[in-house]
């Protein structure tokens, strides 16, 4: 999982990346938070872990600004040497999901992040045959089923497809597709990337008389939808 750190002491986020890497985690550096923002613009990232006090935005602002950008956003924790109820609680109001009381203690730090994790992404054991809408899709099969039409897809396209159906509405870069698909393959083209979403859009039929979406975030990504059908129909025959 990817986890972009926010402190303006980058010692601090030394220590934390250095917690969170064993345990899998790739974290990235970030001491000011515009610069956080901008790269949330460029790659996705799977958890953020921001610290409240910090000199140009509070963490707390940064929060908001991330919900702003991202909808919906990826989860958060929240690092603060606050422990008075009421700034806790505005911390989670404003969109935090987790938050832990300075100073660091790493057990705990692992196990908040493990948990989040869980929560948000909810990893399982066994392939499982998953439904969304008309779309049905099962791992063991490589298949994707609607209706009466069933799609064999190549290995790549399966995950791509499963990624981007467990990822519905959130916008997914195309470094964050290439690396959770190819893995670290840094000659790469994107355009492999782009071939695959094209072939996944015709195979699957993903359009808004099948209630989905899969629309280009220009200069981002890519992000799958859901639409309204009738709306959609309606607009198209309006136009």
């Amino acid at each position: 999982m990817k986890v972009a750190l926010l402190d303006d002491d980058d010692s601090h986020n030394a220590l934390v990346a250095a917690l969170l890497g064993p345990a899998g985690y790739d974290c990235t550096s970030f001491t000011r938070p515009e610069r956080l923002l901008a790269e949330l613009r460029r790659q996705t990232f799977d958890l953020l872990i921001l610290d409240w006090n910090m000199p140009e935005l509070s963490g707390i602002e940064t929060l908001r600004r991330v919900g702003e950008l991202l909808s919906p956003s990826p989860p958060v924790l929240l690092l603060t040497s606050r422990s008075v109820e009421a700034d806790l609680v505005e911390g989670l109001n404003a969109g935090a999901d987790d938050y832990i009381v300075k100073p660091l203690q790493p057990p705990v730090l692992l196990a908040r992040v493990n948990a989040l994790a869980r929560r948000a992404y909810r990893p399982t054991a066994v392939p499982q045959v998953e439904q969304h809408g008309p779309y049905r899709l099962d791992p063991g099969a490589q298949t994707v089923s609607w209706g009466d039409t069933v799609e064999t897809l190549t290995p790549k396209e399966f995950q791509l497809a499963a990624l981007l159906f467990n990822n519905l509405a959130r916008p997914l870069s195309r470094e964050y597709l290439l690396r959770r698909v190819w893995g670290q393959r840094p000659d790469l083209e994107t355009r492999t990337l782009d071939a695959h979403v094209s072939r996944l859009r015709s195979k699957l039929h993903l359009r808004p008389a099948n209630g989905f979406r899969l629309t280009t975030v220009y200069g981002f990504g890519y992000r799958l939808e859901v639409c309204e059908p009738e709306a959609d129909a309606a607009s198209g025959a309006a136009e």
